[in-house]
């Protein structure tokens, strides 16, 4: 379908990402457009069930009907899993063996945004390199190979998706910690008290209540701001660690009982560990943002550590290829094979409670090592005129330094490295830096490259 028509991603249609859909509602995504995307959806991948579900956006189940009467009108039939987060439409796609699904979300990004995230059976993702190209350019030309009358059914499927997460607790390590959780008025609140009764948890609620009008900011725990107060909290209760999640808990983030807060890189390294000891020889991915501290965890416990492009699509595709048993990104997603290869925001909750539970050591202790022996400056993101031409400064700049390109560029020295890139979803430019044990140089060129970046 796509022949020579096709040059990049959003030519078409600008809500169109790399590996999702995702605009402003409702100049880039309205329910027009989600209409089209349904009926492309169904020409493109031929299939006959798909299960359709929304976070706590506003605009989401308008959206949502929209692309189920485009999903109808090709024959397809719908299941309606109403309001969920991302993780339980990649679930329900594999577990009830549907031939799609499609996540209404924007994630992270402010309540004027939404988008659709895609999979096809068995949750394999649909992405610019797998599907997401001729699906945008069917959307925009609407000419339509299949007409029907398929039909709308509701399913709630929190109860086998509690089922689900309880296998990872089978033997009962888990102790009654206390925790506070923060799904920052998201969607994860709604399926943490599906699955408080069934674990021992001593859960402190924090933002449960799901509102899409984000009374408290939008849930983006990687913002100082959005974790604020979840870190007082910690600091003026006695909890064991805290959680908070995104919009639609697709990603999950720690914080130990000092309310400080954890570097999603160092879950990563801490996650990869803890799988490698009950899967020796195992394969990890990780993407290159952060990269050090998972190199040496991984070799130090006889694991294969692949490197891939960062984003959901591409990570779960490299982990199908090597059959990896985990993949860990430093923005906070984590995948796993026994859950499809897909990213998941209540899974490293039950593994992190595990491991303090079964090592009688705090999370704090858990990560204090990674953390001295590899600080990091976090991601950074400066929005610019021109992001290829800083990232061309920067590549010019440290020229002399070991070069990669896997995604935007990383350069290493043999006491720092950096990685700088374009935000696949975002008007920004994305920076990360780490050191072999040197804070002070770490924060030296973090402050380098920032000038450098945005002159």
């Amino acid at each position: 379908m796509t022949g020579n028509l096709r040059v990049t991603m959003g030519q078409f249609l600008p809500c169109f990402k790399a590996y999702d859909v995702r605009g402003r509602v409702p100049e880039e995504l309205n329910p027009d457009i989600a209409y089209r995307i349904g009926r492309a959806y169904a020409d493109s991948t031929g299939a006959q069930t798909v299960c359709v579900g929304y976070d706590i956006r506003l605009s989401g189940p308008e959206i949502a009907e929209a692309l189920t009467r485009g999903l109808n009108d090709a024959g397809v039939n719908v299941i309606d899993l109403g309001m969920i987060g991302t993780e339980m439409v990649y679930f329900a796609t594999a577990f009830y063996g549907y031939d799609g699904g499609v996540m209404i979300t924007a994630s992270h990004n402010p309540p004027e945004y939404n988008g659709m995230k895609m999979v096809r059976s068995e949750s394999r993702p649909i992405s610019g390199d797998s599907g997401l190209h001729d699906i945008e350019e069917r959307a925009h030309l609407g000419r339509w190979e299949r007409e029907g009358e398929g039909e709308v059914t509701t399913k709630d499927c929190y109860a086998d998706f509690t089922a689900h997460l309880l296998k990872l607790n089978a033997d009962g390590a888990m102790k009654p910690l206390r925790v506070l959780a923060s799904p920052g008025n998201g969607a994860a609140g709604v399926a943490m008290r599906a699955l408080m009764p069934h674990i021992p948890l001593q859960v402190t609620e924090m933002m449960f209540e799901p509102d899409g009008k984000f009374p408290n900011g939008v849930p983006n725990p990687i913002l100082e701001e959005s974790r604020k107060p979840v870190e007082d909290a910690l600091r003026a209760g006695e909890f064991d660690f805290g959680v908070a999640w995104d919009g639609d808990y697709d990603r999950c983030f720690f914080f130990p009982e000092d309310g400080t807060f954890i570097e999603g890189y160092y879950i990563v390294g801490l996650l990869a560990k803890a799988i490698l000891a009950d899967n020796p020889g195992a394969t990890i991915i990780y993407d290159p943002r952060l990269m050090w501290n998972t190199l040496e965890i991984v070799e130090q416990a006889g694991g294969k550590a692949v490197m891939c492009k960062s984003g959901h699509a591409f990570i779960k595709e490299r982990m199908r290829a090597e059959n990896a048993v985990y993949g860990g990104e430093m923005s906070a997603h984590h995948y796993f094979r026994d859950h499809w290869y897909c990213d998941s925001g209540m899974i490293p909750l039950i593994l992190v409670a595990r491991l303090v539970s079964q090592t009688g050591k705090s999370l704090g202790d858990l990560v204090k090592d990674m953390m001295a022996k590899f600080p990091c400056s976090g991601e950074v993101n400066s929005t610019v005129n021109d992001p290829v031409a800083a990232i061309n400064r920067a590549e010019q700049k440290y020229a002399d330094g070991e070069m990669d390109r896997t995604d935007g560029i990383s350069v290493s020295y043999p006491e720092w490295r950096f990685n700088l890139r374009m935000s696949n979803t975002e008007p920004v430019i994305r920076l990360n830096v780490e050191t072999r044990g040197d804070e002070a140089l770490m924060r030296a060129k973090t402050e380098e490259l920032l000038r450098l970046v945005r002159e």
